[in-house]
């Protein structure tokens, strides 16, 4: 593999996630010659121990933006997994120079003052009470698909912890409109009855601006479908 084919990937993962939910990426992508970052968040993960109430959108954003700036990040393909889509948006408007690609996978794709919440809308009673049932101010992770295996249940029961409601409910604030950047949504299409991302599957087909796929996997082919994952995305970035 030339150099010039080598990139650098960066994540934005999702609620009650954090960067080791992408562990079996890593080896993938060294194989394939890129470099794969994974940040966690504020008050997820590793950070766990950071979280407090006031956590939101904006919070993680900066975290994202952080790595960007002191790892002196260029020439990024940009993954927003989920509620990393939300991050992801908000990291491409305030760093634009910095970001080659943007890649949305099964994620949340909002416009200019939108929160998750706003997206979601069906939802929002059952996590508000998810949210009063336990803390006040975190919501606890929801269950995962059933085509995940009995392992991957326990790695991840194990490790994945409650998001700050603010997160959802904060809208997202964009400086510069519309990103202007060549965009891809992946769309996982073992879906669930509520088919929470098909929304936006049907909007960035019929979209001008957008790449659209498929990929036959539940909604975190990270963990489930890694392989099919890798093809795709190198698919795609060999395409860009």
């Amino acid at each position: 593999m030339t150099a010039n084919s080598s990139k650098t990937f960066l994540v934005c993962h999702g609620a009650w996630s954090a960067g080791w939910a992408w562990k079996k990426m890593h080896p993938l992508m060294r194989a394939a010659g890129h470099r794969l970052i994974t940040p966690s968040y504020t008050g997820l993960g590793e950070r766990v121990h950071l979280a407090h109430q006031a956590l939101d959108l904006e919070a993680h954003i900066t975290d994202m933006l952080n790595v960007i700036n002191y790892e002196d990040l260029g020439d990024i393909v940009l993954i927003g997994h989920s509620y990393g889509g939300m991050v992801a948006t908000g990291v491409a408007d305030r760093v634009r120079d910095r970001i080659a690609q943007l890649i949305y996978i099964d994620a949340f794709v909002p416009r200019d003052g939108q929160s998750l919440f706003d997206l979601n809308e069906v939802a929002i009673e059952s996590m508000r009470k998810a949210a009063r049932d336990g803390d006040g101010w975190r919501i606890p992770p929801m269950q995962t698909p059933p085509d995940t295996s009995a392992a991957d249940v326990e790695w991840l029961s194990a490790r994945r912890v409650a998001t700050p409601i603010k997160c959802f409910e904060q809208k997202l604030k964009l400086q510069h409109g519309e990103p202007a950047l060549p965009r891809s949504y992946i769309y996982a299409t073992r879906i669930t009855p509520a088919d929470t991302f098909g929304q936006f599957s049907r909007r960035t087909r019929n979209e001008a601006g957008w790449r659209h796929f498929e990929i036959d996997a539940s909604h975190s082919p990270n963990v489930t479908a890694p392989e099919a994952l890798m093809e795709l995305l190198q698919g795609i970035v060999d395409e860009a």
